[in-house]
């Protein structure tokens, strides 16, 4: 398998893992959005956003193009509807802008309106983990306040493998 192969399987699992969290969130009561973590003030629906709204961002700076505006926190079923649209439009220009060559330098400016510098490659992998970790602070988010509908092993590489080979658990 070559590397831009197993690149796109990695974002293709990422995509598809953001795509179930937000399944699993729209099927939840619209007071979960609120709840949040001991010890945070970040709530699901604040996490929610930033995870699509960076993901946006990491898009758009991976093919040269401006920010967007930005999107209202998510208080409702349809809100959280809006935002897997907009994460998977994200995802799958993610996916594009990985076929690029990866050691091209890509500049912006930053929110605190710093040049940042670096190379396309850094870029796809500061995707892949933020979209993880945030993934994971929602499902603790929900699972303190007694909510367990995001099993993160079930949207693990492992799980996406055993559908894509068509293993029954």
């Amino acid at each position: 398998m070559s590397a831009s192969v197993t690149l796109d399987q990695m974002l293709r699992h990422m995509a598809w893992a953001n795509a179930s969290l937000f399944e699993r969130l729209a099927t939840l009561p619209e007071s979960a959005l609120a709840y949040t973590a001991p010890g945070s003030e970040w709530s699901v629906g604040a996490i929610a956003h930033h995870l699509v709204s960076a993901a946006e961002n990491y898009a758009q700076r991976l093919h040269g193009e401006p920010r967007t505006g930005e999107r209202a926190l998510p208080t409702s079923t349809a809100d959280v509807s809006a935002l897997a649209t907009g994460l998977a439009a994200a995802d799958a220009r993610l996916r594009a802008g990985a076929q690029l060559p990866g050691d091209e330098v890509l500049r912006w400016v930053s929110f605190n309106g710093e040049t940042v510098t670096f190379p396309r490659w850094v870029l796809i992998d500061q995707a892949v983990h933020h979209a993880t970790e945030h993934r994971a602070q929602i499902a603790g988010s929900l699972a303190a306040h007694g909510i367990t509908a995001i099993n993160l092993d079930a949207i693990d590489v492992w799980s996406l493998y055993d559908l894509d080979a068509g293993v029954s658990s």
